[in-house]
Formats: structure tokens, C-alpha cells, sequence
């Protein structure tokens, strides 16, 4: 499964009104630890379906929402539960950091 792809004008329906938690990976196709991470957040989009929501925004494909959550470094990834960040992580990640990241905002 793959994470699905959000742009600025999709972006509040699909984040910040959804009912369930969020991870989001902000990343562009010219990043090469973010290419290194496409993996394995198409895996989590798979190991948390129906129970959180995994979505990538290309940062320069959607600039206004890159803007908003002032993104410096690719790949960031956050963690929103209810339209509010909950944990932001930059740089490359673990499946199990970011794994526990949403599990924990789940929980909360």
C-alpha cells in the first residue's frame, strides 16, 4: 500500500479534519534521505490502515503547507491527532520510531 499523496488545496479535508490520526511526510522527489524513506512510509500506510492516516506532501508541489509548518529540513514527518500537531520528527526515521510516534497519539 502507499501512502497517499496530499497537495495544499486537499489538505484540510484529508488532515486536518480527519477523524483519525495522521502521519505526514513532507519530502520532494530531489531528496535523496527522503527517497530513502519512501519505502518505509508506504509500509506504515499499509501497517496502519484503519488505524491512522499516512499521507506525503511534496514540498514543492505544495508550498503554502510546507510554509504553515514551517518546514527548514526534508524529510519532516508530524503526528496530528484532531487537526493539532502532536510529535514532529526531521530527518531520516525508523519504521518503529515513527510507528510508536503515531501510537502514542493514539493513545493520548
Amino acid at each position: 500500500m502507499k501512502a497517499a499523496t496530499v497537495n495544499d488545496t486537499q489538505f484540510r479535508q484529508e488532515v486536518l479534519e480527519s477523524d483519525q490520526v495522521v502521519l505526514i511526510d513532507f519530502w520532494a522527489p530531489w531528496c535523496g534521505p527522503c527517497r530513502a524513506m519512501s519505502p518505509v512510509v508506504d509500509q506504515l500506510a499499509g501497517d496502519l490502515a484503519g488505524v491512522a492516516k499516512v499521507v506525503k506532501v511534496n514540498v514543492d508541489e505544495s508550498p503554502v503547507t510546507a510554509q504553515q509548518f514551517g518546514i527548514r529540513a526534508i524529510p519532516s514527518f508530524f503526528v496530528m491527532k484532531q487537526g493539532q500537531v502532536v510529535e514532529s520528527l526531521a530527518g531520516t526515521q525508523s519504521a518503529g520510531r515513527l510507528t510508536n510516534a503515531v501510537q502514542h497519539a493514539i493513545n493520548a
